[in-house]
């Protein structure tokens, strides 16, 4: 398959997953008081989830994840239910970065982009985000629309592109953010949907 393909800035992917046992699952785990943006590591670089294996070292591209080995993380492993998620994917491509991303109700992340999240981007990884709670009034906008992501759904967006969260519920709008490396199989996927 072409290393460079074209698509929507934004895909739903033919995946859905059950919010009641992810977000029983995300309960479980210690969740801090915070104040505005918080973020439970569910996959890591291995030097961060044991410390005692040596620090890669320094490279001059950390965009596609290839700099360290990854390792899942104490709540993932305690996660069955999240552990199956990430699982769809680790079946089929390398899954670096994983986490839970929680934005506190009333708050703003303001449009940013980030440069090395596009399937266009080559050596780069993708995000795929999996909402799990996500109340009214918790927009994503990307290229300034809204993107109508609901819970338990599984979406790629462009995120080299600009893109922003406001949080006018009530309550933490908190997803699971998925990276991984585009191979053959991912794109396939959202050639297929975009």
């Amino acid at each position: 398959m072409n290393n460079t393909i074209s698509t929507a800035d934004r895909i739903q992917l033919p995946f859905q997953f059950d919010v009641e046992k992810m977000l029983a699952e995300v309960r479980q785990m210690n969740l801090n008081n915070f104040i505005y943006y918080n973020v439970i590591p569910l996959r890591s670089p291995a030097h961060m989830v044991d410390p005692s294996l040596p620090v890669p070292p320094p490279t001059e591209d950390f965009a596609d994840g290839s700099w360290t080995e990854w390792m899942d993380t104490a709540d993932l492993k305690l996660s069955p239910y999240l552990n199956e998620v990430v699982n769809t994917f680790k079946e089929h491509t390398t899954v670096t970065l994983v986490r839970i991303l929680r934005l506190a109700a009333g708050n703003v992340v303001k449009e940013h982009c980030d440069p090395t999240l596009g399937v266009e981007i080559p050596k780069s990884v993708i995000r795929l985000t999996v909402p799990i709670l996500n109340e009214s009034g918790v927009e994503f906008y990307l290229n300034g629309e809204p993107v109508p992501m609901k819970p338990g759904e599984c979406w790629y967006m462009r995120l080299t592109d600009p893109h922003s969260v406001v949080n006018n519920s009530s309550e933490d709008r908190i997803n699971l953010t998925i990276d991984m490396i585009p191979n053959d199989w991912v794109k396939s996927h959202l050639l297929k949907e975009s």
